[in-house]
């Protein structure tokens, strides 16, 4: 008898578990032109998402939030109240910013000198303590037009503090799924900078020996752009570009800054292409005897968020196309690799390092890592990038493969 009260509490207490998941979700579209926004941070009770290609996101939580806020570079930010009512469905529109302040003094401005204030700031924008994020991460590619390989999984990032760099940073895997397509030919063996390790790599501000340091930006010129917004702060916008040749391939792009804290909050870079074997060498890691690697773009977005007095990444993009060609064959082959990650949540008490022993290696690949698609409620409660429709029929496609 005992026991059976214990099984009914068991039963009563995961069923009331259950019954306090909340979850948000809706479509952010540009209100001024009706397009759908991706990438637009959406957020509650410490809990957040981005949206997907199609604007589309669900956001997750215990129970339901009083309200959300969503924010877009260049865009107001916006409060959704909920106060009880649906939070399913919910169509959000994000006004455009009109920039009419400052805007003559912010071309006053030396964009040289901005950038060099702003890595001087790093140490306290940033945070000073180890922390724990727990984040989503995505990886898909394509060859031509359709979806080859797809894996996706849920990551813990620890970071150090921000003045000890990168090295002491590690990324475990908690739960992981993949799908590859079985048509021969589709996978060439072919692997690209990638996996869960690049947010730790591409964190430009805590990683200053890839970009934000004084011998790397002498290789490059900058100019004022006209400023923009983030959330309801104010953000500089300094362009780059290369102006020497070096041994290795350089990058154009813009960063922004927080006009307020002098805080990198968001970096937009593309590698230059003009040297097709420099390009090669930081895109390729290894390819089969008898293909021949042809570099397009590789595109970095990095954004951080504001968080009251500390500035953390939040979220990362990287884009990859090249062709491929046998010697053989007559023409080329297009193939296409995305990976991105967004942070879900943090805990920055009593954080523990992740041992060396779970920690994803640079040299891994992460689809050796994660099982195969089985169970189609895979992520239960957890946050994640919601896949495109686009994506879901490439997933049902492969699986019925």
């Amino acid at each position: 008898m005992k026991r059976s009260v214990l099984i009914l509490l068991s039963i009563l207490t995961a069923l009331m578990a259950m019954a306090q998941k909340a979850t948000v979700s809706g479509v952010v579209v540009n209100g001024a032109t009706g397009q759908v926004v991706s990438g637009a941070s959406v957020t509650a009770d410490g809990l957040s998402v981005v949206t997907n290609d199609d604007g589309f996101f669900i956001l997750k939580t215990e129970n339901q939030p009083a309200a959300v806020v969503v924010t877009h570079v260049g865009f107001r930010p916006e409060r959704i109240v909920l106060n009880g009512k649906s939070a399913e469905r919910l169509n959000i529109r994000l006004q455009p910013t009109a920039i009419q302040l400052r805007e003559v003094l912010v071309i006053a401005e030396d964009p040289r000198e901005l950038m060099e204030t702003a890595i001087s700031k790093i140490p306290k924008n940033y945070s000073q303590h180890p922390e724990l994020y727990r984040c989503f991460y995505r990886e898909t590619a394509m060859k031509r037009q359709h979806y080859i390989c797809v894996a996706e999984g849920v990551v813990d990032m620890y970071k150090t503090s921000y003045s000890k760099g990168v090295r002491g940073d590690r990324v475990a895997i908690r739960k992981g799924r993949r799908l590859l397509s079985s048509k021969q030919g589709d996978t060439l063996g072919i692997k690209v900078m990638g996996g869960p390790v690049v947010p730790v790599q591409l964190d430009i501000v805590k990683n200053t020996e890839f970009l934000l340091n004084h011998e790397e930006l002498d290789n490059y010129d900058f100019r004022m752009e006209s400023p923009t917004t983030i959330g309801d702060r104010m953000q500089y916008v300094v362009a780059m570009k290369p102006r020497r040749v070096v041994s290795y391939a350089l990058y154009n792009g813009k960063f922004y800054i927080d006009q307020e804290t002098m805080a990198f909050t968001r970096a937009e870079l593309t590698l230059d292409m003009s040297d097709r074997q420099k390009a090669t060498n930081i895109m390729l890691i290894k390819k089969p005897a008898g293909v021949r690697f042809r570099p397009k773009e590789l595109s970095l977005l990095i954004d951080y968020r504001n968080e009251g007095e500390v500035t953390r990444i939040s979220y990362l993009r990287t884009t990859f196309r090249f062709n491929c060609d046998w010697k053989r064959r007559l023409f080329a082959t297009s193939f296409a690799a995305f990976c991105e990650m967004a942070v879900t949540s943090k805990t920055s008490e009593d954080v523990q390092p992740i041992s060396g022993r779970d920690s994803f290696d640079q040299r891994d690949a992460f689809f050796d890592k994660v099982d195969y698609f089985r169970d189609p409620t895979f992520w239960q409660d957890y946050n994640i990038i919601e896949p495109t429709e686009s994506l879901d029929k490439a997933v049902l496609r492969l699986l019925r493969k």
